[in-house]
């Protein structure tokens, strides 16, 4: 996130997309973790935190005849992590267990989408209190759960924007808000940032301007990318830029106050604007930063879009909405919503479903009484700071960034030439850490950048584990090079 990004978005008004405290025992299967470590050939083995949880003992599929199920009856493409997939079985709030009963500390939060923790006991009981009650109704029929949590919803976000549309995930969120954008612009052509991610739909694929989820048939009509400013990678901006803990090591002649490399990437978006795109727009998406930044995960605000000062006609919302149930939101204006059913009967077979309605209530008021966005801010504060000094150790920790618990750690060849380290090195020091029992994600277009976001109920001491963890991984990473 940046301050260029920040004024770009001010200067343009235009359209954004966008505590529990753990308990504190240790692994059920202390052996086979460290032995899992050892095959590692690790030096160093960071004391885990303690937890109070005994997962149940694993009984279900053989690994062996998972992994036979999964190359007979699941999609080719690969998306496992790691040479041995892991097989999970079990979670609770931050942690996870294997079917080997191995724990790890989970800071990917299942794709930044575990808000308030695996298996949270309030959004549990809501989940089986509604199973017991009714499991499915359509919006042809009313009940009292959808319209609470509108409400619920709502009372979260400024005017104008009240109306909510509730559906299944992201993609189909972000499917629908360019329907509404068209329908009411009267205009076809929507614009993106290059690197961005806002699904795989046939409609959506035309937002997301990453090379591996592009195809080489017709799609996405009427989408277009533009710059993301980037202060790490791209032609302006510095150490003046960003709006975060921690900035850069790239020198920028900007004031602390004044970010001049708003100018240029303006004006590059002017360009944009007067040679790809007709006269008139339908709309702009953006995400804050670019992943998923809103129920209070960035600390400072409770929505991404807030840190930027900026009102947009449109949010989409799924991920941490619902902590993992299948769920998702698009919220705008009245007269945004008319438009669009002026134009066509939208219908949801299961949006707002009872269930989702209860589990996604849920979530908001553990969110409110566990302080979660203020925990988000302190703890995520605290890692940014720690992994800052990781990055002024290791040449090759290029960049950290991020805002509250959403933070990326970039991995470069060097410093002064800031290329992707090779997908190989990346992939042994992802595997390290798993080894010692840390689960951290993957992202940037070269598959470069670590992706860190627990649960929101993260505590500063798993927060010391997990820096000591990638700390490891890289000094094992770095002695394999010398040699």
């Amino acid at each position: 996130m940046t301050g260029a990004w920040r004024h770009l978005l001010r200067s343009l008004h235009l359209k954004t997309l966008s505590l529990w405290i753990p308990k504190t025992c240790f692994s059920l299967k202390a052996r086979a973790f460290w032995t899992s470590v050892t095959r590692c050939s690790l030096h160093t083995k960071p004391s885990m935190p303690p937890c109070d949880f005994t997962p149940e003992r694993y009984q279900s599929l053989a690994y062996s005849r998972v992994l036979e199920i999964h190359k007979q009856h699941l999609s080719p493409v690969h998306t496992a992590y790691f040479p041995e997939p892991l097989l999970l079985h079990q979670g609770h709030v931050e942690w996870l267990f294997d079917h080997e009963g191995n724990r790890y500390l989970d800071f990917f939060s299942g794709i930044v989408t575990v808000s308030v923790g695996h298996c949270h006991p309030k959004v549990n009981a809501a989940a089986q209190r509604q199973l017991g009650r009714l499991w499915h109704t359509s919006s042809v029929f009313f009940h009292p759960l959808i319209h609470e949590y509108a409400e619920k919803l709502s009372a979260l976000l400024p005017e104008p924007l009240k109306v909510v549309f509730l559906v299944n995930s992201g993609s189909e969120a972000n499917d629908l808000a360019m329907l509404m954008a068209r329908a009411h612009s009267n205009s076809t052509d929507i614009i993106s940032f290059r690197g961005a991610y806002h699904g795989c739909s046939p409609y959506t694929l035309g937002l997301t301007n990453v090379g591996i989820y592009k195809m080489d048939l017709p799609h996405g009509m009427g989408c277009q990318p533009t710059m993301c400013p980037d202060i790490f990678h791209g032609p302006w901006g510095g150490s003046h830029c960003r709006d975060s803990p921690v900035q850069t090591i790239r020198k920028c002649s900007c004031a602390p106050d004044c970010c001049q490399a708003k100018d240029q990437y303006i004006e590059q978006f002017k360009d944009t604007l007067s040679t790809s795109v007709a006269k008139s727009i339908a709309g702009f998406f953006a995400e804050p930063i670019q992943v998923q930044t809103g129920f209070g995960r960035l600390g400072s605000h409770f929505w991404g879009f807030q840190t930027h000062d900026v009102l947009p006609d449109i949010v989409t919302m799924a991920k941490g909405i619902g902590n993992g149930f299948p769920m998702a939101a698009v919220v705008t204006t009245p007269d945004i919503a008319k438009s669009l059913t002026k134009r066509m009967l939208h219908f949801n077979t299961f949006g707002g479903n009872p269930m989702a309605c209860a589990v996604g209530s849920a979530v908001l008021e553990v969110i409110k009484e566990e302080n979660l966005q203020e925990n988000s801010q302190e703890v995520g504060t605290y890692m940014l700071l720690k992994l800052a000094k990781l990055r002024d150790e290791f040449e090759i920790v290029g960049d950290v960034r991020g805002k509250g618990l959403m933070i990326g750690i970039e991995m470069v060849k060097d410093k002064e030439s800031r290329q992707p380290l090779p997908r190989e090195e990346v992939n042994q020091i992802h595997h390290d850490c798993k080894c010692m029992g840390l689960l951290i994600g993957r992202g940037g277009l070269f598959s470069q950048t670590f992706r860190i976001a627990p649960s929101m109920c993260i505590t500063k001491p798993e927060v010391d584990f997990a820096v000591e963890v990638f700390r490891s991984a890289l000094i094992q990473h770095m002695e394999r090079r010398a040699k």
